[in-house]
């Protein structure tokens, strides 16, 4: 019997995902004999038939009317809802069930997606919060702009501009002014995307901190730096012409380019993502298995 908290459940592939249409049938009939409601996401309703007659919703409205949301897809279609389910102001929990490449956060596999969801419904899933970045732009006195991400807030410079220049401080005190290709502040979550391919620590999602990690810094004194999550950090960008192309995005889902005077604050989010873990499998494990982590190269 489901736990009496989950009646409905969000449903929602990536966009496309036409290799899905079996699991979403499977998944709507397994919850419907649950007498559990699954809730379709728009346009993940047109890659199956069983969706004709079940209750649908757009993505950010999706949020606010289940218990339970399963992403079916890769990393960034869970990073798009985590974002959404911030926004919502809601503590629903969600399964990423991997249909992508890679996978890291849809760490589920197909075949553990009903087991997982046994799991959920029974009380006995490991349900694990994962700290977000709450970030601001302010232009002058004015905020113009927030969101709430899962992985990271990047500065980068357009594919034809010369090294930026960013003005970092953390809290009241300035840590540097960084001349490189951008700038990565990453949650620990995010520590295994962007961030870990720019160089930076690996930093287990348990620990309560920020990674702030240049790209491609001009001097070697540049390094990544690990921060308490509860500092407020501030990046101001210097430009000085029209050359100096300083963009910002959020989770490689949005962005917008920078002015002078502009000045982005990130802070750890008041809200967390509560995301179903993978049965079986803890963090290293999942090193091991999506990043090849430890493996020695070359022959013995």
């Amino acid at each position: 019997m489901p736990a009496p908290s989950v009646t409905r459940v969000g449903i929602v592939a990536k966009r496309g995902l036409t290799a899905a249409a079996e699991q979403l049938e499977q998944l709507g009939e397994w919850l419907t004999e649950r007498q559990i409601e699954p809730v379709y996401e728009d346009e993940t309703a047109g890659l199956t038939d069983f969706a004709v007659g079940c209750p649908h919703a757009t993505r950010d409205a999706l949020p606010g009317l289940v218990d339970l949301v399963v992403v079916l897809g890769g990393d960034g279609t869970l990073l798009s809802m985590a974002t959404r389910i911030a926004q919502s102001g809601r503590d629903v929990p969600m399964l990423g069930v991997n249909f992508g490449s890679l996978g890291f956060l849809t760490e589920t596999r197909i075949d553990e997606m009903l087991p997982s969801l046994e799991a959920v419904l029974a009380g006995t899933a490991v349900i694990e919060p994962r700290a977000m970045l709450a970030a601001e732009m302010r232009r002058g006195t004015t905020r113009t702009d927030s969101h709430v991400v899962l992985n990271d807030v990047v500065f980068t410079k357009a594919a034809l501009s010369r090294i930026i220049e960013l003005t970092i401080s953390v809290g009241d005190n300035l840590v540097t002014k960084v001349k490189a290709d951008g700038l990565i502040v990453a949650t620990a979550t995010g520590s295994t995307a962007y961030n870990l391919a720019a160089g930076g620590p690996i930093v287990h999602p348990r620990v309560d901190a920020l990674v702030l990690t240049p790209i491609a810094p001009h001097t070697l004194t540049n390094r990544p730096i690990v921060v308490p999550a509860s500092e407020l950090i501030e990046v101001r960008p210097t430009v000085a012409d029209a050359k100096d192309e300083i963009f910002v995005t959020y989770d490689g889902q949005t962005g917008y380019p920078l002015h002078a005077g502009d000045v982005v604050r990130i802070r750890r989010s008041e809200r967390a993502l509560q995301l179903v873990k993978a049965p079986a499998r803890n963090y290293f494990e999942l090193l091991r298995e999506k990043l090849k982590w430890g493996e020695r190269g070359g022959r013995e």
